[in-house]
């Protein structure tokens, strides 16, 4: 310690005491962000990320802005997934530990293990004076927009989610779901309440499609595109449902003009989980393009606005997703008659023209054989389904336990056999995920963490005004 006069010693410790506590809250303040943005890739991990950067840089010639800008220039952590009773995981449980901070059970939205509510990263907003912006290109109800911002003791609880969102009353709600906001016949509900027609008399625009959500002032805005979840990125030609990318500038440009006190905005991109559970390669490609669409908008905002902390990370892998080498064929176990996966067969994604969830849709529940090699030939140029697979299909035999798809996860085993990109399960897999921070308060996403760390770190940063 330094010697201090005994004259002035007390007024010089004061003081020094003074400007120690005037540098920790300085500190603090600058660690702590006005607005905050997590871009949310479900089902997505490392290995979807490298999968997504690789591709885009080989194949569309553009860099991707998760790895090459918030990974690589950011901060980067790992979170476990594991839910309160098991090892592997659903949605629901791992975006309530995330928005909450508190390990749940399985299928649970915003509660505890014992099923009573606990605080989300919405509410959490709303105590510190923000306004509240939520995406998703799934239903709106669904798992992972539901748990950061409301209640359920099970996520199939739709109707009761959308209840509470008119209680809640984010500032922006965008995605599809609209048949639980209407009555039957025109919707799903068995209570008789339009929630649109509620929504709307407070004072909410109401975007039906992709032009009316362009046209919407800076007002509050409900953007319902679909009555279910919306198109995969790769089946999103001649669509009139905005991108990921599109509703994420939108909602950037309400919130910007009405949130004194900053913002939480959360962007969930659903399909990269979807796409994963059927084992859609080329869907999943094109969805994590779609998905670094959204993060360089939201990057661009944080340009303009830097005390923005911008959150990129998953909730779980799905499918075990593995970009190998692999035999040519079954006739030798020589490495003369191995491949690695290249260039030229991921180049062969580029060609397919469907996802594996329009192929099942179209084959329907009896896929007929000759209906089945006329749509492989038509919309899987390259592609050979070999016999073993073609039977499957049309006999609808899954090809494991941990398969649950006959038709999408057995066409995905042919693209499999001729890329190399192989996957594991059509379940969610125990990988820990991903998280990616860029922007003040990144620090504190650093490191090998439990999912609720992320929620207990996320809850105190919201919670300030």
């Amino acid at each position: 310690m330094y010697a201090i006069h005994r004259e002035w010693g007390r007024p010089f410790a004061v003081l020094l005491v003074a400007l120690a506590l005037a540098g920790c809250a300085i500190q603090k303040a600058a660690q702590s962000p006005r607005n905050v943005i997590i871009l949310y890739a479900d089902g997505t991990a490392a290995t979807q990320f490298e999968f997504g950067r690789y591709t885009s840089e080989i194949l569309r010639k553009e860099p991707y802005a998760v790895t090459d800008t918030v990974l690589k220039q950011g901060t980067i952590g790992l979170l476990t997934t594991h839910p309160y009773e098991a090892f592997a995981t659903d949605s629901a449980a791992t975006a309530s530990a995330m928005s909450t901070g508190v390990k749940t059970t399985i299928g649970a939205i915003g509660v505890g293990p014992d099923g009573k509510p606990v605080r989300t990263a919405a509410q959490a907003a709303k105590v510190g004076g923000r306004q509240v912006g939520l995406i998703t290109t799934s239903e709106i109800w669904d798992a992972s927009p539901a748990a950061f911002s409301v209640h359920a003791k099970s996520r199939s609880e739709s109707a009761a989610i959308v209840d509470q969102y008119l209680t809640l009353e984010p500032h922006v709600i965008l995605g599809g779901g609209a048949d639980f906001f209407l009555p039957k016949p025109r919707g799903r509900r068995e209570d008789g309440k339009d929630v649109i027609a509620e929504f709307r008399a407070k004072g909410f625009t109401v975007a039906r499609n992709a032009a009316e959500m362009r046209a919407a002032g800076s007002g509050r805005l409900l953007g319902l595109f679909s009555g279910g979840s919306l198109d995969h990125a790769i089946d999103r030609s001649g669509s009139d449902e905005p991108s990921l990318a599109e509703m994420t500038t939108a909602a950037l440009k309400a919130l910007a003009a009405n949130s004194p006190q900053g913002f939480f905005l959360f962007v969930e991109d659903e399909s990269t989980d979807t796409l994963g559970h059927r084992n859609d390669a080329a869907g999943l490609m094109r969805e994590l393009w779609a998905f670094d669409d959204a993060v360089k908008v939201a990057l661009e905002f944080q340009r303009r606005s830097p005390d923005t902390l911008v959150i990129v990370t998953g909730d779980h892998e799905t499918g075990a997703l593995s970009a190998t080498y692999a035999l040519k064929d079954l006739s030798s176990t020589s490495s003369r008659n191995r491949f690695y996966t290249a260039n030229a067969q991921l180049e062969m994604l580029t060609r397919i023209r469907m996802s594996l969830d329009k192929a099942s849709e179209a084959l329907g529940k009896e896929p007929d054989a000759a209906v089945l090699d006329k749509l492989v030939a038509e919309n899987f140029p390259g592609f050979t389904l070999d016999s073993d697979l073609r039977d499957g299909i049309v006999r609808q035999q899954v090809l494991e336990r941990n398969f649950s798809y006959p038709t999408q996860n057995t066409l995905g085993r042919m693209v499999s056999r001729q890329t190399g990109i192989y996957w594991g399960t059509s379940g969610h897999s125990t990988e820990p995920v991903i998280v990616g921070a860029i922007g003040p308060g990144a620090e504190r996403f650093k490191g090998y963490m439990d999912n609720t760390d992320f929620g207990r770190a996320l809850q105190q940063m919201l919670e300030r005004p």
